[in-house]
């Protein structure tokens, strides 16, 4: 399940995907397929978490924090390494300071985990890859048929 960055609309792509560029079926733009991290805003990332049909990591991070610049290539890895079976998105708080407080975000980084359309875990604090790994499998684990990352 690949989420388009242009709409926001989540796409079912077989896998191996087939020969050419897939396209979203609302908008008709290219998908990316490499699992990368996406930008969202406040109203974005409501909307992906109530409809996506796999789990959605969050990284609520700044600019000008450190350790988030430091998670920034594990997070990306993790979405790779995960892609169509884990949506991965960044939320920047300095850009957007209400939806940081609407989800009580008190430190950054924090990573949020949503499946079903809710939280159902949260740390954070700089990880290595294994830990947030470990800690998105353990968390998806009981958190409903679409969860397996």
């Amino acid at each position: 399940m690949f989420r388009c960055s242009s709409c926001g609309a989540f796409n079912r792509v077989r896998q191996p995907a087939p020969p050419g560029q897939p396209t979203c079926g609302r908008c008709q733009r290219p998908l990316d397929l490499s699992g990368a991290p996406q930008e969202v805003n406040g109203e974005a990332l409501g909307r992906a978490v109530q409809s996506s049909p796999v789990p959605v990591l969050l990284d609520l991070w700044a600019p000008w924090c450190g350790p988030c610049r430091a998670a920034a290539p594990i997070f990306d890895a993790m979405g790779r390494a995960h892609a169509g079976r884990l949506v991965v998105l960044k939320l920047n708080t300095e850009a957007e300071p209400h939806a940081a407080s609407q989800l009580g975000v008190r430190g950054i980084p924090t990573f949020v985990l949503f499946s079903g359309g809710r939280e159902v875990a949260r740390r954070s604090g700089l990880m290595p890859r294994p830990e947030l790994e470990r800690w998105v499998l353990s968390a998806t684990q009981g958190a409903g048929p679409s969860a397996p990352v």
